[in-house]
């Protein structure tokens, strides 16, 4: 993604984007961040910044909220590119995580409660079958190279595909194996989308909870493994914020 004279200076300013409560708040805790009070965000949106100090890193997560009229977690693409806009626009972030569960394909070797380090984005639910179009439909995006990070947490790398169901029909499992993903999300592209417009470095932690091409239904097997997976997740982020402090971009 970005390269400029500020991959050569430490990351000061951390955006941390996570879709849902359940993931953020173990966060929340080990950075012992404070929920902002006086929002940085347009008055009336349900969107929440969690904010410290965390060693010489100003750590921000920011939370999409509860939707307004239904208060479930705002998932998906369109709240997630919102949130990292506003957070770019209002933060000037050198680094950002996009840190989350995800759905994960035991064709491509992951289990549950592994933890991947995406090595690119794309969608696979934006079919537009002209020519250019159909490219600019799947988005796909290299993500900032991180070879130091993966090397000293040891984590998996695959390609990361995102779509705004949590399950697949037919078209879209066409699309994720042209993807030739390993992990499925509902927001990684979009994050990466925004992040390029601002040339703003970004990386993106996935943690899964499910196996799409096993044999239990998604949403149960969800729901079964959220807590542990969660606190997986949460373990690994903190290793990579660790790693993170006192580094430039190109040394991650």
């Amino acid at each position: 993604m970005a390269s400029s004279s500020s991959d050569n200076r430490p990351i000061s300013t951390i955006v941390i984007v996570i879709a849902m409560q359940t993931e953020a708040l173990p966060l929340v805790d080990k950075f012992q961040l404070s929920e902002d009070q006086n929002s940085v965000f347009p008055k009336g949106v349900p969107w929440i910044r969690y904010h410290g100090v965390y060693k010489d890193l100003n750590i921000n997560i920011i939370w999409p909220g509860k939707d307004t009229a239904l208060g479930v977690d705002s998932v998906g693409t369109v709240s997630a590119s919102l949130v990292t806009y506003a957070s770019i626009q209002a933060l000037q972030p050198d680094l950002i995580i996009n840190a989350g569960t995800a759905g994960g394909f035991k064709a491509k070797g992951a289990c549950i409660g592994d933890v991947f380090l995406a090595s690119e984005v794309a969608f696979h639910d934006r079919r537009i079958p002209i020519p250019v179009f159909d490219l600019y439909g799947v988005g796909l995006r290299r993500v900032c190279s991180s070879p130091n990070i993966l090397k000293e947490l040891n984590l998996k790398v695959g390609k990361l595909s995102t779509g705004d169901s949590l399950d697949m029909c037919p078209h879209d499992e066409a699309s994720i194996i042209a993807n030739d993903a390993t992990v499925k999300d509902m927001e990684g592209a979009a994050i990466a989308y925004v992040a390029d417009i601002f040339k703003v470095p970004a990386i993106f932690i996935k943690a899964v909870t499910d196996i799409v091409d096993g044999d239990k239904p998604t949403p149960e097997e969800f729901l079964q493994n959220l807590t542990a997976v969660t606190a997986a997740l949460g373990q690994t982020v903190a290793q990579v914020v660790d790693f993170i402090s006192e580094k430039c971009v190109s040394q991650l």
